[in-house]
């Protein structure tokens, strides 16, 4: 709940953000922004090679284990840097890149080096479960980003406001974390760490170079054969539809990895923890996600300058029917990871990768823009599989803990159509409907379900 409401700030910063950059910035820009910023998560993939998750999973830890990890990873990043950094014609060549769009690309590099030297203060604190202080990394980190990055806007920089926030916010990350964290760098490699170390590593990053495969690379591909306006579309799309996600769901499941972790002996446990993950989950997001579906074209139509993104409007709601089914499928995946059951989690990466590799081509051809939300779509079904397995390793009950606030959600948004249709397109009435639909969404809850949430918040923090 900390790292919730603490890392909100910035999530919501990031979405105020996100609707200033994609009113002043063109479709154009913002497509090849997400293109060059995918070529560094691929980089990402390679930087230490499951290391960092293992020191986050062992029981007990060592400062051989520290410092290998450490150097191996410096190893990685001052190769992969050196690697991008002399790819820079092909890369240019390829995507057919400006000048500014080069310099955004060294910009990012240069801030890939610079993060990795946060790592292992970071893991320091994971493994104490002290998310509250990389919170406050976090929040001054993208507080520099974002307001960087409109204020250069404002001033018509185009590209290269990201470029100069990219930089600031890097090397403020790294100045706050060591101030929170210290910690002095040693370099060496234990051979005996480095094996017992990769022994997990190795498979669990297997399953994350899939999920580069699965995102990243697509996402370059995708700007390769619809070009960056199509892109800026999908990725505007996209990201609009998974903020939900990004802000409930990426806080639940970065708690989620080490916590499991340190309880993984008691199923039980987790099997009553992973109960309340789900209701709380489904509490939180069935109703944004409702809300987003129903509001977001009033919005564009009545936001000054933000019509340019009606035509993203179908990909969006294929995205948002996308985002809510996977939201069932990741935090079981970092749960077999916290388990140690790293296999089964590769299993499940490998089918969507080559899945999404195989549909999105011949989806492509034949749907056009509409071929990578459905696909999307499609393999964020699998969640029953999921689900089904899951429950193979724990004790859980999934659709008691689900249906009641998905019923209480579609309700609402019923509603709040009927208030929006009937409703002049008019700023203040939207956010009436916002604040409106809130209240049928609690009294929907606690009339007919009995179910009163901030009942249950309050029980997180005061039951004994």
């Amino acid at each position: 709940m900390s790292l919730f409401f603490q890392s909100g700030y910035s999530a919501v910063l990031g979405l105020v953000a996100n609707l200033t950059l994609t009113i002043l910035l063109s479709p154009t820009i913002f497509g090849m922004y997400i293109t060059v910023l995918s070529i560094i998560s691929l980089l990402n993939y390679f930087s230490d090679i499951g290391l960092a998750a293992s020191l986050i999973q062992k029981k007990e830890i060592s400062k051989n284990d520290i410092r290998t990890t450490f150097t191996v990873q410096q190893l990685l990043i001052l190769t992969l840097v050196t690697v991008g950094f002399y790819s820079t014609a092909f890369i240019r060549d390829f995507y057919g890149l400006p000048l500014a769009g080069i310099y955004l690309y060294w910009a990012l590099l240069a801030a890939f080096f610079i993060s990795s030297l946060k790592t292992i203060p970071s893991i320091f604190l994971e493994r104490k479960i002290q998310f509250q202080k990389i919170v406050i990394v976090q929040i001054i980190e993208n507080t520099c980003f974002y307001l960087t990055t409109i204020i250069l806007a404002l001033l018509n920089f185009g590209v290269m406001s990201f470029t100069y926030a990219v930089l600031f916010r890097s090397a403020v990350g790294l100045i706050a974390m060591y101030t929170i964290s210290f910690w002095v760098p040693v370099i060496g490699i234990s051979i005996k760490s480095l094996k017992n170390l990769l022994s997990f590593g190795v498979p669990f990053q297997a399953s994350s170079f899939l999920a580069l495969f699965k995102d990243d690379l697509i996402t370059l591909y995708l700007g390769k054969v619809l070009g960056f306006e199509g892109l800026g579309y999908i990725g505007w799309a996209k990201k609009w539809a998974e903020s939900p996600i990004r802000i409930i769901m990426d806080n639940i499941n970065r708690v989620l990895f080490p916590v499991i972790s340190r309880i993984q002996t008691d199923k039980a446990k987790i099997g009553r923890l992973t109960e309340k993950l789900l209701n709380y989950q489904t509490a939180l997001l069935a109703p944004t996600l409702v809300g987003l579906a129903i509001l977001m074209m009033p919005l564009v139509k009545i936001i000054p300058r933000y019509n340019k993104w009606e035509p993203a409007l179908p990909y969006f709601y294929i995205f948002l029917a996308a985002s809510f089914f996977s939201s069932y499928s990741t935090p079981f995946i970092n749960l077999f990871n916290a388990l140690g059951k790293v296999k089964i989690s590769f299993s499940f990466m490998l089918l969507w990768t080559v899945s999404t590799w195989i549909l999105t081509p011949p989806f492509i051809n034949y749907f056009g823009l509409y071929g990578f939300p459905l696909n999307q779509l499609i393999l964020s079904l699998s969640f029953i599989v999921v689900v089904f397995i899951s429950k193979k390793e724990i004790a859980f009950n999934f659709l008691p803990s689900v249906y009641k606030p998905i019923i209480a959600a579609l309700l609402m948004g019923i509603i709040t159509y009927l208030i929006v249709v009937s409703a002049a397109p008019l700023l203040w009435l939207l956010i009436f409907a916002i604040v409106f639909s809130v209240l049928i969404y609690f009294i929907i809850l606690k009339l007919i379900f009995r179910t009163d949430l901030i009942s249950e918040v309050k029980t997180l923090f005061f039951s004994k």
